[in-house]
């Protein structure tokens, strides 16, 4: 689990963009809630402040759950079978295993003191329960935090009813006082506002800077308030109005709309009937509030309900912009948006972010189908994001790379949503293989390894023509490279060779270059040193008549050295790996070039040069933390335990190990099952024990083992193994006292 940094604050929560109004007796009831009960569920209609309310109890109750709050949206996610790995994805938990997601997740949380935010789970409510179910049983300082239209029915949930803001009584309109005079009504004091006055007040005054209640508008206000029945969203979207409208204007608008409610037209979907009354009442504000809106927005609005989760200002034109909407015109309108509520703008100035509140993107689909237009706009967002992979492949190879690292982790939610279009609404196989064979760097790089798997599996089997075309030969490598990464030579092994008799049979020397490749990787592996050379200077030779250049033909270079390295033939290695080092620091490469690294440690402790080693190693392990590669991680980590235990810092090694074990438990099988791999492990493993006996070493493997990731990297990083048996034993001390 990678959290915001080592020592700090652990979790996702978002900064609040705008003040937490009202709910004081709802806030102190939930965090009573939370305090008594492992599962807690917040209830209520559409827009009535759900999600606020879990964020703000989330962050009241963040110092008890020493592993952090973190929250999943579940807006976006569509199908049930993806909500394990969303779960996954939000916790920053990297698995690269074969296991159930599912697993995986029981067996990271399982010693974790945590509070999971799990907000917007109605449309997919049997799916959580028996996530949340088996989560709770595997987890027992688990604690569940979720928010749903209705409760999840679960084994010992509690749920929190919310109901809308508090309004003022219905009061006469006072008489007018002088122009612009703020003061509250007759013996009564500013404070007594209603929570839901109080709310249109703050948003009204942050569009308006010179908004307040006066005894010329308090009646209106509090009027608007009471006709929205009280619906936080519903008031926020009227307040914005204030800046060209006066309350009472608003309120005579709201008046007419209202009136509509109780005499709905001839040909009116009959639908809309059985809607309960006070989530109609915020729809037909989000239709006043439509109405309200530039032709440009209101275009705008609908076609950027497709995004299911947050987006930049590119990937909106790429779905917005045509000949009513120009390209240069959009960011203007989204600002706009923004302004009015129908927007939320997050992330820096410079690379700003927008997502839209659940209620909003429904209307706005509804309206996009109105319009017809639904499925061109969610073929745009497809497109948008085939381009963005393609992008994102090629500068995989380059002074960007962590750039693309980090791009592509934000628009992990809309990479889904245009894979899982391809395999659904447009039944589209063949743009399935492509994206997801694109995709290879961010499933490899960022540690997504079942996911894209699972993807790429699914398009070869949508696909309308397998067999044939290179998107179909580049699924079966990438399949077989994961595969390979995972430990799963048999699969990697028959995917390979299938690619490579059918890139054979198409002509496509560029996949049979790949499959040759990865061929090579099984070996290596595998143990089967002579073959695994055969297969990657064969690769190699293949990659340069093609003039490939990037950091799969760098990894080539460095897997011969690996190949090289562990049959003894230690200058050549170092050759080959010097090389590799010199051309990613032309490009700006940084991944391959952290394995180049690795070997390049590997022989300078062979060499008995350990300081250098131990250097080479921690510069490794430094990049790949940064990129979340397991196994970048996890080999250095490794041959860092050896350098300790060389120097006679057992205690130092034996913590290391335990960490490295913990780690590869998510890779897959321990250092592969290779000899060679497991060489290092071995012989720290007998200096170690020998120096501690068995029954210290195991203790102090034992609290490596319970090593968080990321205190596992800075203990590696660090010279001594003080700070991480002290954070260990704090854990144990934590867990004891709490139970």
């Amino acid at each position: 689990m990678r959290v915001d940094g080592v020592g700090g604050p652990k979790g996702n929560l978002p900064v609040g963009t705008t003040s937490f109004i009202g709910r004081r007796a709802e806030l102190d009831e939930l965090s009573a809630l939370l305090s008594a009960s492992r599962l807690v569920t917040i209830t209520g209609v559409g827009g009535v402040g759900k999600s606020r309310l879990a964020l703000a109890a989330a962050a009241r109750a963040a110092g008890r759950f020493r592993d952090g709050v973190w929250l999943v949206r579940l807006s976006a996610v569509a199908d049930a079978d993806l909500l394990a790995y969303t779960v996954a994805a939000a916790v920053r938990l990297v698995d690269q295993t074969t296991r159930p997601p599912l697993d995986v997740l029981v067996d990271h949380l399982a010693d974790r003191r945590l509070l999971l935010i799990l907000d917007t789970c109605e449309h997919l409510v049997d799916a959580c329960a028996d996530l949340v179910e088996r989560l709770l049983r595997g987890a027992p300082r688990l604690t569940v935090l979720a928010t749903s239209r209705q409760s999840l029915g679960a084994v010992g949930e509690q749920t929190l009813r919310l109901a809308p803001l508090s309004l003022d009584p219905p009061r006469p309109e006072p008489p007018p006082g002088p122009v612009g005079v703020r003061e509250p009504g007759e013996g009564e004091a500013p404070a007594a506002l209603s929570e839901a006055v109080q709310l249109f007040v703050a948003r009204a005054a942050a569009v308006t800077p010179d908004f307040a209640v006066t005894a010329e508008n308090r009646a209106q206000v509090a009027l608007v308030c009471d006709r929205l029945e009280g619906i936080p969203l519903a008031i926020e979207l009227a307040a914005v109005r204030t800046r060209t409208l006066t309350p009472q204007q608003i309120l005579d608008r709201l008046e007419d709309r209202f009136v509509l409610l109780h005499r709905p037209e001839e040909g009116e979907p009959a639908g809309e009937r059985g809607v309960p009354d006070r989530h109609q009442r915020l729809l037909t504000t989000v239709g006043w509030s439509h109405e309200l809106c530039g032709s440009d927005e209101r275009l705008a609005w609908a076609r950027l309900s497709v995004f299911p989760g947050a987006f930049d200002v590119q990937a909106a034109r790429a779905v917005c912009a045509d000949e009513w909407l120009p390209a240069d015109a959009v960011h203007e309108v989204l600002t706009r948006m923004v302004a009015k509520s129908l927007l939320i703008r997050n992330g820096p100035a410079g690379a700003p972010r927008y997502r839209m509140l659940d209620t909003i993107r429904e209307y706005g689909a509804r309206w996009l189908t109105e319009l017809g237009q639904s499925a061109t706009a969610r073929q745009r967002l497809r497109d948008h994001y085939l381009r963005l992979a393609r992008r994102g492949e090629q500068a995989w190879f380059g002074p960007d790379q962590a750039g693309w690292f980090a791009r592509m982790t934000l628009e992990h939610e809309n990479i889904r949503a245009a894979l899982e279009l391809s395999l659904g609404e447009f039944d589209d196989g063949e743009s399935a293989l492509d994206l997801a064979g694109t995709l290879w760097f961010f499933w490899v790089g960022a540690g997504h390894l079942a996911e894209g798997r699972r993807f790429l599996h699914r398009a070869l089997d949508a696909a309308t023509a397998p067999g044939a075309g290179p998107a179909t030969t580049k699924a079966l490598w990438v399949i077989g490279y994961i595969s390979v990464l995972q430990g799963d030579l048999p699969l990697a092994i028959s995917m390979l060779i299938r690619c490579r008799a059918l890139a054979k049979v198409e002509g496509d020397e560029r996949a049979e270059a790949y499959a040759v490749h990865r061929l090579g990787c099984a070996a290596l592996i595998g143990d089967r040193h002579a073959r695994a050379a055969a297969l990657f200077a064969e690769a190699l030779d293949r990659y340069c008549a093609l003039g490939e250049v990037n950091s799969n033909v760098i990894m080539g270079w460095v897997e011969l050295a690996m190949a090289a390295a562990f049959t003894g033939e230690l200058d050549r290695a170092t050759r080959l790996c010097e090389q590799a080092v010199a051309l990613c620091e032309e490009y700006g490469e940084r991944w391959a070039k952290s394995y180049a690294l690795y070997v390049l440690a590997f022989i300078a402790f062979t060499h008995a040069e350990p300081d250098r080693a131990a250097e080479l190693a921690r510069e490794c392990l430094r990049i790949n933390h940064s990129f979340h590669d397991l196994i970048g991680i996890v080999l250095p980590i490794e041959l860092l335990a050896l350098c300790a235990a060389n120097a006679g810092e057992c205690d130092h090694a034996a913590v290391l190990q335990g960490a490295a074990g913990r780690v590869w438990k998510t890779v897959g099988t321990p250092l592969f099952g290779s000899v060679y791999f497991g060489a290092a492990h071995v012989k720290c493993l007998d200096l170690a024990q020998g120096a501690l006996g068995p029954e210290r070493y195991q203790d102090l493997y034992e609290r490596g083992l319970g090593l968080a990731l990321d205190d596992a990297v800075a203990c590696a990083l660090g010279t001594t193994v003080n700070p991480c048996i002290a954070r260990h034993d704090q854990r144990k001390d934590e867990a004891r006292a709490a139970d």
